[in-house]
C-alpha cells in the first residue's frame, strides 16, 4: 500500500524504516469512483492526497461554465487544494478524481505534525511547494506567449503521457485552448 509513497520519499531524502513507519501511520487508503469530488468549491480543504492509482485534478469553472484546470496529479504524486489547505479558507476550486482511484490521504493536522516533527518529511513538503510554484510559473509565463502548437509540444516534451492519459476536453482546459484546436494541433504532429 505504501510502496509508491516510500519510493517518492526516498527519491527526495535518505530515511530509515522506523521513520517511514511513523509517516505511513498517518495516512489512510481511500478508494474513489471516477469523478468523485474530494473538495467542493466553497469547502475548506482538510486533507492532502497521494495518488497510488488513478488521478485527480484541481480546477475552477469560469462564468461561461467551462472548466479551467490548474493542476493534475497522477500515480506517485501529491495533490490537494493547497491554498485552502494552508490558509483554511474556502477552496474556490474543485478537487476531483479523473478516474477510479486509490489515494493515500492524510489530514492537515497530521500532515503538519509530520512537517514539524520529521525533518525528512519537511523536505517532502518543500518539494511539493517547489513543484507547485514551478508548474504555476511555467504555465503563467510560458503559456502566455506560446502558440497552440507550442503548448502541445511543450506538454508532450515535459509530460509525455499527459495527452494519452486524459480526455481532450480536460487537456484543452489545462492548456488554455478549445478541444477542437487541441485536436488540430495533435493531428499536425
Amino acid at each position: 500500500m505504501f510502496k509508491l509513497l516510500e519510493h517518492y520519499i526516498k527519491s527526495i531524502t535518505e530515511i530509515d524504516q522506523l521513520t517511514l513507519n511513523i509517516i505511513f501511520s498517518k495516512f489512510s487508503l481511500v478508494k474513489t469512483s471516477r469523478n468523485q469530488i474530494l473538495v467542493d468549491y466553497d469547502e475548506v480543504c482538510k486533507n492532502h492526497y497521494f495518488v497510488n492509482k488513478g488521478g485527480i485534478r484541481v480546477y475552477t469553472i469560469n462564468s461561461e461554465g467551462l472548466d479551467s484546470i490548474r493542476y493534475f496529479a497522477f500515480e506517485g504524486e501529491f495533490g490537494t487544494a493547497l491554498p485552502s489547505l494552508i490558509d483554511q479558507k474556502p477552496a474556490f476550486e474543485y478537487l476531483r478524481t479523473i478516474e477510479k482511484s486509490e489515494l493515500l490521504t492524510i489530514s492537515r493536522t497530521d500532515f503538519y505534525f509530520l512537517v514539524d516533527q520529521i525533518p525528512e518529511f519537511a523536505l517532502v513538503y518543500r518539494k511539493i511547494l517547489e513543484k507547485g510554484f514551478i508548474i504555476a510559473q511555467k504555465r503563467i509565463y510560458g503559456f502566455q506567449g506560446f502558440s497552440a502548437m507550442e503548448k502541445v509540444i511543450w506538454i508532450k516534451t515535459h509530460q509525455p503521457n499527459f495527452l494519452l492519459r486524459i480526455s481532450n476536453k480536460m487537456a484543452a482546459s489545462y492548456l488554455g485552448m478549445s478541444p477542437s484546436t487541441l485536436s488540430r494541433m495533435k493531428a499536425k504532429l
